[in-house]
């Protein structure tokens, strides 16, 4: 499932349940996707577009797996109460199973062994039982099934400054779905735009969900302004975990690079001395380059 952003302004003062964003969450879940792949990867053309210093972002190539079905998105119970005093109170429910700990836990393993084999497990044992119980069975599961694996562990604040100050040290982080939800959009930014990330969502079996990490940017819907590549990079990671499909994907990448080369931006990764266009522009331009 090739998927765009979704949400917006208008739907806002619907009942919870009527929003766009619970449609979502329930594709994920009807679908079996618990694990959401975001990588955070600085092209060179852009790195100058980032809000951070060269020096600091040059060389970044982070994948962050988030679980995704699970965690206080989808904890039970959760609703509306009043206290003691008669306040109104809300309230959520972080949980998670074993077997939920042990299935993202073993994806963030094995993408870890396609890549540099380094992965941090991001949670806050120090103080959420939730994350006592993470930490332990990903310490088991790394014992028992992946020992060749460096693993380290990391506080979710900590991870925050440390994504910030100093992202080359990570390569991969498996982490549960806030903090993923979180961390993740942190890491964009290292890119320049998050305009630019493409994720992936796959589950043990069964068709994945392939979308853009960013939003769906309501504020400037109609003015051709938006970004079109996280959307046609996602597309490209379709092609190559869902179908194989790597001679096609990897076309897509190329063309989106030759079109960085060429100096074409959109406001969001502008830079001085480019040439910036729409989104609409955009895509003709990248159209152009895959059918050359």
């Amino acid at each position: 499932v090739l998927l765009a952003a979704i949400g917006g302004y208008k739907w806002d003062n619907l009942p919870a349940d009527q929003r766009p964003e619970q449609g979502l969450l329930g594709l994920r879940a009807g679908l079996g996707v618990f694990a959401n792949l975001r990588p955070a990867n600085i092209l060179p053309q852009l790195i100058d577009a980032s809000s951070l210093k060269r020096e600091i972002v040059e060389g970044t190539d982070i994948m962050v797996v988030r679980e995704l079905i699970g965690g206080i998105y989808f904890g039970k119970p959760k609703g509306f109460g009043v206290d003691e005093h008669g306040h109104k109170t809300g309230f959520n429910t972080m949980i998670y199973s074993v077997p939920e700990i042990e299935r993202i836990a073993r994806v963030g393993f094995e993408t870890a062994r396609k890549r540099k084999n380094r992965l941090c497990s991001v949670e806050k044992s120090n103080v959420l039982e939730v994350s006592q119980l993470w930490k332990e069975v990903v310490c088991r599961v790394h014992q028992e099934e992946f020992p060749d694996v460096e693993l380290s562990h990391m506080y979710v604040d900590n991870c925050a400054m440390q994504i910030i100050r100093a992202p080359t040290q990570f390569d991969t982080i498996v982490t549960g779905n806030i903090f993923g939800d979180i961390i993740s959009d942190a890491a964009s930014m290292l890119t320049g735009s998050i305009g630019m990330l493409p994720s992936a969502a796959v589950g043990t079996s069964g068709p994945g969900l392939y979308e853009p990490v960013h939003g769906s940017a309501p504020d400037i819907a109609g003015t051709d302004k938006a970004n079109p590549l996280a959307q046609v990079l996602s597309a490209a990671m379709m092609l190559r975990y869902q179908f194989g499909e790597e001679e096609a994907a990897t076309k897509i990448e190329k063309a989106v690079s030759d079109l960085l080369d060429d100096g074409y931006r959109t406001g969001d990764i502008m830079s001085e001395g480019c040439t910036q266009i729409g989104c609409v522009k955009m895509g003709e331009i990248l159209m152009q380059k895959i059918k050359a």
